[in-house]
């Protein structure tokens, strides 16, 4: 039994539904599809398919299954179109995952150059402030912020921006503009947060360090979120410089306190664990560099 090829029938039995449509689409015959099944069935000692004269049900084996066939037949032409050099021609889907804010304001409006360099390729974009399983979810690459928690999968850093405080001209019109981490504690601040509590920052200045828990009457799990509250003059927020871009630009944000210094934040792209990193995440990865590159200035 040729384990790959029984693999790949398999899983386009499960995608079209029958046996006739997946051997019409491997150009075999139904009784060679068929046979191939109950060989695989027979090797891995359990029922994939509950056949019936009018359909063909997964069982749950057969579902679980299916998510690793799926995979591997992926891999197998991935590996493929790497020894035949066809990076220049890249086709299939690709899967990513991306924060919302990131991906609306910086990748998204550069897409379309990305998508006619490649038309015979289908993207798949998973907008997500979750860090999702990438294995699970059959992500090829994702974009994270800030520190990797999980140093088994392979990342690559691609990015760096300043972290700043930064608010409206309105709001410290109204409430005046602190000059020292201490002052934020009489200021009203917007804080991002995954569980109500922000992350301790430390600033600093020259010799001087003061390290502070952002404390607020709002705080908001999405970036999207605290991006509005900020505009609508509610307060103050520590942000990566992504994701208030253009309004740093108009000056409809200002940083604040530019004499105290926080750590930078990284943008990693990240890839699941045992699988190869394929041609068409490279070349994305790589979109996404250039998506930045714009933004350098910024960066100084």
């Amino acid at each position: 039994m040729d384990r790959l090829a029984s693999l790949e029938i398999f899983v386009r039995v499960i995608e079209t539904g029958s046996f006739s449509a997946a051997a019409r689409y491997q150009g075999i015959g139904q009784p060679a599809a068929s046979k191939a099944i109950s060989q695989l069935e027979e090797w891995l000692g359990v029922r994939l398919l509950l056949r019936s004269t009018r359909n063909l049900t997964p069982t749950e084996a057969g579902l679980s299954f299916y998510q690793h066939a799926k995979r591997t037949v992926e891999d197998a032409d991935e590996a493929v179109r790497a020894a035949r050099g066809s990076a220049t021609g890249l086709d299939g889907r690709l899967r990513v995952s991306a924060p919302v804010c990131f991906a609306r304001l910086h990748v998204i409006p550069q897409l379309q150059r990305f998508m006619d360099k490649h038309p015979d390729l289908d993207l798949d974009l998973r907008l997500d402030e979750r860090h999702v399983d990438l294995v699970d979810e059959g992500i090829d690459v994702a974009l994270r912020m800030g520190d990797l928690a999980d140093f088994s999968m392979p990342a690559r850093r691609i990015g760096q921006a300043r972290r700043l405080l930064i608010a409206t001209p309105a709001y410290l019109a109204q409430h005046g503009t602190p000059s020292s981490p201490s002052e934020l504690l009489d200021h009203q601040l917007v804080i991002y947060t995954h569980d109500g509590v922000g992350e301790a920052c430390t600033f600093r200045r020259e010799t001087e360090e003061a390290t502070i828990t952002p404390r607020g009457r709002i705080s908001i799990t999405a970036s999207e979120g605290v991006r509005a509250a900020v505009l609508a003059d509610i307060g103050l927020t520590i942000a990566s410089e992504w994701s208030f871009t253009p309004e740093l630009v108009s000056g409809a944000v200002v940083p604040v306190m530019v004499d105290w210094v926080l750590a930078p934040v990284a943008l990693s792209a990240v890839f699941p664990t045992g699988r190869l990193v394929s041609a068409k995440a490279r070349e994305f990865i790589a979109f996404v560099e250039s998506c930045l590159q714009p933004r350098a200035a910024l960066a100084a």
